[in-house]
């Protein structure tokens, strides 16, 4: 059974609805999902686990969460590489730049992305719960 830590940042809760249809999809694929903030994840934490969903709105213009998420990301960055992630996030104006730069800096680092990142504009409706239930399961299979 693979167990998936899902990691997220949400100031106003679209982005912990994504993460909880992240882990609802990584359940129904059989995997074991532990939910963390942020703020509850480290480095120590990431070593535990072959496979992490991120989760994190766009910021200001277009950027991750610099308070708590950041952070965390730029402390666990160096032992993510050979773990299969996966990206996911809401926004509430841009196009999506924020995901394809954050994309691409996790890229660098080794990793295996599991899929495509989920993006959601505002509250994740059912297309986007979907989304990130498929997410949720793919990256409990990859």
């Amino acid at each position: 059974m693979s167990k998936v830590a899902i990691v997220y940042w949400s100031g106003t809760g679209n982005t912990e609805a994504m993460a909880n249809y992240v882990a609802e999809g990584v359940k129904k694929a059989g995997g074991e999902a532990d939910l963390f903030t942020s703020a509850e994840f480290g480095a120590d934490k990431a070593g535990e686990y072959d496979r992490i969903a991120f989760g994190c709105p766009s910021m200001g213009a277009e950027q991750l969460e610099e308070s708590e998420f950041q952070p965390m990301f730029d402390e666990v960055s160096p032992v993510l590489s050979g773990k299969k992630i996966a990206l996911f996030g809401s926004y509430g104006w841009g196009d999506g730049e924020w995901m394809r730069t954050w994309e691409s800096d996790c890229m660098t680092l080794g990793v295996t992305m599991a899929c495509e990142p989920v993006i959601c504009n505002a509250t994740p409706d059912e297309a986007a719960g979907a989304e990130c239930e498929a997410l949720g399961e793919a990256l409990a299979n990859a």
